[in-house]
């Protein structure tokens, strides 16, 4: 085990070829989204309180309905075969031995009725609409039957982002066999023996819906260029006829966003801007969780996403209101570095981690973890008008506007 989710990236890097990791680590254009959501982050400080009993902590949650050890989900991610073999089978057992959910991407690199088979826990299904709906119908009608709990709507990607590294890299789908990613698989004989010679990783959850051959050209093609561009709020009317479970919206980037998503009847929102990859210059989803957590209807959920390296991450998303986040990037690296156990290695660091933040903070239970345990810019925080909850506050020197 390495000492942290920093060490896990380093070994991962050597690991898995130019291609391969920078499909996994960049982001689109110049990377400030991706930078931002690390800077939110470290700009915000705590405020422990001391002389606490914190000889029994619980860090138990629920998400989406469910029981969870913490509040954590590790999140959908796609193309994960580039990492490591039956990656989803892998991360869902990690998952699950950690006491959290695990979300499935559309874009799978394993069937999810394997996914089930491989674990007995808490199963997403982040979804993707295409032109077609009859594929994500059917992508649902799929889920159910293996009971996966919670459907993530994944809202953000219309169109891909701009992605400069794919062209550095020579990454396309089909990969194109040129000198560069030849000499680039050659010089990661590692990842070469374990992953590449199995070939191409296929999207096979939407290659069987969409009822398209073995080849990944039809299958990205699919994914990508066929999105269904004219998706709106009223669309949700048409996936709760085929979802009858919970339903988060991902990919809110706006307070106003939010409180339509809530009007519309959703679950919960996932806070997201995709991890940096898709609008660069996008503000940080923890820019806004206060203020989204100031108008959550009771009974609805956040979660956040997007540049989470550490326990103490998970703590300060916590304390601003969500009630948990997803796990995108991290779990990946301990994937790339150690295959299985590296993903449990990864859980297990940010839930030890998490756990002494909440025991240092003088915090005993996720209840008590509020934003008076935190301070931003060397500002206190304070509660927004109407807040009546200590997590419903925000830094003294942000201001926005909330929707009516």
């Amino acid at each position: 085990m390495f000492a942290n989710v920093a060490d896990y990236r380093a070994a991962a890097r050597r690991y898995l070829p130019d291609f391969a990791w920078s499909y996994l680590e960049g982001g689109a254009e110049d990377s400030i989204t991706m930078r931002r959501n690390r800077a939110a982050y470290e700009s915000i400080a705590f405020a422990p309180r001391v002389l606490i009993d914190v000889s029994t902590v619980s860090t138990a949650t629920t998400l989406a309905g469910c029981q969870a050890s913490w509040p954590a989900v590790v999140g959908p991610t796609g193309l994960n075969g580039l990492y490591c073999r039956g990656a989803e089978e892998a991360l869902a057992r990690a998952a699950h031995a950690a006491g959290l959910p695990f979300a499935l991407s559309t874009a799978s690199t394993s069937l999810l009725e394997d996914v089930r088979a491989a674990s007995d826990g808490d199963l997403w299904l982040q979804l993707y609409v295409q032109q077609d709906r009859r594929i994500a119908e059917d992508i649902m009608a799929r889920a159910q039957a293996a009971r996966f709990s919670t459907l993530l709507l994944t809202v953000d990607t219309p169109v891909t982002g701009q992605r400069d590294h794919y062209a550095r890299t020579g990454f396309t789908l089909p990969l194109r066999w040129t000198r560069r990613l030849l000499w680039d698989i050659a010089t990661h004989p590692r990842w070469l023996a374990k992953v590449g010679v199995h070939g191409v990783p296929q999207l096979v959850n939407l290659a069987r819906s969409a009822r398209l051959g073995p080849g990944i050209e039809a299958q990205a093609a699919a994914l990508g260029r066929q999105m269904d561009t004219t998706l709106d709020w009223r669309d949700i009317v048409w996936l709760r006829k085929h979802w009858p479970g919970k339903i988060f919206i991902k990919g809110i980037q706006t307070v106003a966003d939010a409180a339509l998503a809530f009007r519309h009847e959703a679950d919960g929102v996932v806070l997201s801007n995709h991890g940096g990859r898709q609008l660069d210059g996008a503000q940080s989803p923890l820019d806004i969780l206060a203020h989204t957590a100031a108008i959550t209807p009771r009974g609805a959920e956040i979660l956040v996403d997007g540049g989470i390296r550490r326990g103490s991450d998970i703590a300060k998303a916590v304390a601003l209101g969500a009630k948990g986040v997803l796990l995108g990037r991290a779990p990946l690296y301990g994937l790339a570095a150690g295959a299985e156990n590296g993903a449990h290695d990864v859980l297990a660091l940010l839930h030890k981690e998490f756990d002494i933040c909440m025991r240092l903070l003088g915090c005993t239970s996720i209840a008590e973890l509020g934003a008076d345990r935190l301070c931003a810019h060397g500002g206190a925080f304070e509660p927004l008008p109407g807040a009546t909850h200590a997590t419903q506050a925000v830094p003294l020197n942000i201001t926005a506007t909330i929707p009516a």
